[in-house]
């Protein structure tokens, strides 16, 4: 039970991360791009290396008793590429105009933590070339609402798997869920500013975007407890365990959904934040500091 209560505590964590994104809108002077740059790459650089060095073998060390060595490298294999296509479907649920790793302008951040500064032309910003604004649409406060509304839905969505991949990572072993937990909290600092600046310039108050903001963050702890529950219903033997033969299917589908977030997610916002070797960087450094971990706690 006390590992149940680690893993919840990481997801937890995890997904409060947009939370921090939030507050950096409202409290840093500048954003510091660079930063989130080399963040991002580490944050795939963890994500990647656990994936295919950690939890992939454990997929197959916890079905070959159940299916043999070769029966469980092909299911290991079909886990691995289903858990792309659940999160590949679940992106497309995410709209290009609302991706929540687009790059604000510091025109559009600035009035969120500084009250003097002048509101800039939203609508010019949107404008094709202005500022390299992006492809946000600021024409009327109803549209922005709804897009940080749905940006906020689309995140929450989103986050449902990564929360039961942080959580199953936890269980299973608690310094490898820190790790992810670490990994995870990293990508989801952007998506709390991307949710706080449209509904902050719709309604005008911190408070509401911030509120957003947290309750994105909050789908995460709560899609690892509904995951848990149903795979516990489901699966769990009479004592509540679950069958290491279903921890290795979860364990394949986990590995997937984490490389599907580096490749699709993570490398191109880091690309998009940085400049020269700035992403690669940081991918190398995140794979480094967790083949250092993994080295030190075997």
């Amino acid at each position: 039970m006390r590992n149940v209560w680690i893993a919840f505590g990481l997801t937890l964590f995890a997904g409060m991360a947009t939370a921090i994104g939030s507050v950096i809108a409202f409290t840093a002077k500048r954003t510091d791009y660079r930063f989130l740059s080399v963040a991002t790459g580490f944050s795939a650089g963890v994500m990647l290396y656990v994936s295919f060095v950690e939890i992939f073998p454990k997929g197959v060390d916890s079905l070959v008793e159940r299916f043999g060595e070769t029966g469980a490298h092909w299911i290991n294999a079909v886990s691995f590429f289903g858990g792309m296509l659940l999160i590949g479907l679940i992106d497309n649920l995410i709209p290009a105009a609302e991706n929540p790793h687009e790059i604000h302008p510091e025109a559009e951040i600035r009035p969120l933590h500084d009250p003097s500064a002048q509101v800039p032309d939203l609508e010019a910003l949107s404008k094709p070339g202005a500022e390299s604004a992006g492809i946000h649409d600021h024409r009327a406060n109803h549209k922005l609402m709804r897009m940080g509304l749905f940006t906020a839905l689309a995140i929450g969505i989103h986050n449902f798997p990564e929360g039961l991949a942080t959580f199953l990572a936890a269980l299973q072993d608690p310094s490898l869920g820190v790790a992810i937990a670490i990994a995870i909290a990293l990508h989801n600092i952007p998506e709390g500013i991307s949710v706080s600046v449209p509904i902050f310039y719709a309604t005008g108050s911190r408070k509401k975007a911030f509120f957003y903001s947290v309750l994105s963050g909050l789908s995460e702890p709560v899609g690892a407890i509904i995951g848990y529950a149903a795979i516990r219903f489901f699966f769990g033997s009479n004592g509540g365990m679950i069958p290491p033969e279903v921890m290795g299917i979860l364990f394949g589908g986990v590995a997937g959904i984490m490389v599907y977030i580096s490749l699709d997610e993570l490398l191109p916002t880091s690309r998009a934040y940085g400049k020269g070797h700035d992403s690669l960087l940081g991918l190398v450094a995140g794979m480094l500091v967790m083949a250092i971990s993994l080295l030190l706690m075997k």
